[in-house]
């Protein structure tokens, strides 16, 4: 995800998350509108995708139709996330994109993304970074995370890949699905954030301030469509 829309879903948090009664897809009716309080985050100069909540094998999930296009939907977190470590959720895509390549900033998309955002100290960064951050948060007038991990549905990394985005080292990417044998099923994951973060970043994770959900193809100009159920975080 490119600089200025990680900012953007940072800032709001683009998941429904369930926490301390924080509203899920599955609570809505299919067909209704993306509405208050998920937020709808588009950006300058780049197409919105095409965001639906709709009925999928009985239950209502949130459909991502990414045509040379990016946005999100999101929601903040209504409370901190203290010993609430693993995330869970399900996914599907219809296909991975081509010719992305999560090691170019060219080829920065990915079929479908998962974010947890973690609000480090400032002072526990190097200068650079935290001089980024400021000046993110000045421009952008939110509360940028300090770190993020971001699992990804890739179209050639082995799963369980590692790496740091090729636009920041303060987001770890981890390939969680590779290729297309899955597509046009739902897979269901489960991760200990706490641990992916001590890898990544070193220590103990900071507090936890967002989820996102994510697909983005505005880099590889492809089309991809993609389906995400509930989003859990939980001891």
């Amino acid at each position: 995800m490119k600089p200025r829309l990680l900012i953007a879903a940072c800032a709001l948090s683009c998941a429904a998350l369930a926490q301390d009664g924080a509203p899920l897809f599955s609570s809505r009716p299919a067909g209704s509108s993306v509405a208050a309080p998920f937020r709808v985050i588009t950006l300058p100069n780049i197409n919105p995708n095409q965001l639906e909540l709709v009925a999928d094998e009985g239950r209502t999930v949130l459909r991502v139709t990414s045509a040379a296009s990016a946005s999100s939907v999101g929601i903040p977190l209504t409370a901190p996330a203290q010993n609430r470590t693993q995330l869970a959720w399900q996914w599907k895509v219809s296909r991975t994109i081509d010719s992305a390549d999560m090691t170019q900033k060219a080829g920065d998309d990915f079929a479908a993304r998962v974010y947890v955002f973690f609000d480090v100290p400032l002072d526990a960064l190097p200068f650079v970074a935290r001089t980024k951050i400021r000046l993110a948060r000045l421009f952008f007038k939110a509360d940028v995370p300090t770190a993020a991990l971001c699992y990804v549905w890739d179209n050639r990394q082995p799963v369980g890949t590692a790496r740091f985005s090729p636009y920041t080292d303060r987001v770890r990417m981890i390939v969680m699905q590779s290729g297309a044998a899955n597509a046009g099923k739902w897979v269901s994951e489960t991760r200990d954030v706490a641990a992916d973060f001590r890898q990544a970043f070193g220590g103990e994770p900071a507090a936890i301030t967002g989820v996102a959900v994510a697909s983005d193809t505005d880099q590889t100009r492809e089309t991809v469509t993609a389906w995400f159920g509930d989003v859990v975080l939980k001891p």
